[in-house]
């Protein structure tokens, strides 16, 4: 089995979940009482969050090449950031270290492409939605259009992310506001919505609303165990 690397922390509420898919997926394909070879490099979210909304991103760009490269040195195979936001990271990542960063919206945009969608919504921390990061790698690599919220329920979808979500509060009034605007995207033309925030998917789940919903936590964590396992594809 291949040694991963998980750059987690961000939140810890998500990276639990990470953990938790990564073991019973490989379980379920291996033998019952096996589970993955992981190194979690935990990050502290507050730091990682005060850098981000201080528009700080070079030290965040250090920060996480850092801790990759702390990875690499422990002996993973391969890297993933658990986190949506902070694959705007990914470049300089990849420029320090030698083994795979696998991004979350490649894993996002082969599960898209094989359910024939072309345009999604998006829901995500504000920096997801409004930097161009996620949106170039999704269009320019894979021909999929991302449609984001209008500007009120970004503020709206970001906030409950880092009041609620990130702090393990799940609501259910939260969750009718997003369904609402879930529904708002499907009105201009979303096929599909991605759960662009790894918190997202533990208030929302595929089914809720009337157009897919793609955990990107779940589809992230797959991959990982691809790379886990050393296989191509997941039977």
């Amino acid at each position: 089995m291949n040694k991963i690397g998980l750059l987690g922390g961000m939140s810890c509420e998500s990276t639990v979940e990470y953990y938790r898919i990564i073991n019973e997926e490989v379980r379920k394909r291996t033998s019952p009482l096996s589970s993955a070879k992981i190194i979690l490099n935990s990050m502290n979210f507050q730091e990682i969050a005060d850098l981000q909304h201080a528009d700080r991103w070079e030290d965040l760009n250090d920060l996480m090449a850092n801790a990759a490269a702390e990875l690499e040195s422990c002996g993973a195979k391969s890297i993933f950031i658990c986190t949506n936001l902070m694959h705007k990271t990914a470049p300089t990542i990849e420029a320090k270290v030698k083994v795979p960063l696998i991004h979350i919206a490649d894993a996002l945009a082969e599960k898209v492409k094989a359910d024939g969608f072309k345009k999604i919504g998006l829901l995500g921390a504000i920096f997801t939605m409004e930097h161009d990061f996620y949106r170039k790698r999704l269009e320019e690599k894979h021909g999929i259009e991302m449609l984001v919220p209008e500007k009120k329920d970004r503020d709206e979808v970001s906030r409950v992310v880092y009041e609620e979500l990130c702090c393990g509060i799940i609501s259910e009034t939260a969750k009718k506001e997003y369904l609402r605007i879930i529904e708002e995207l499907k009105n201009s033309g979303a096929e599909a919505v991605a759960l662009a925030c790894t918190e997202i998917p533990l208030l929302l789940k595929d089914g809720d609303a009337s157009i897919p919903l793609y955990d990107t936590t779940y589809l992230h964590a797959m991959a990982a165990v691809k790379e886990a396992l050393g296989v191509e594809s997941l039977v």
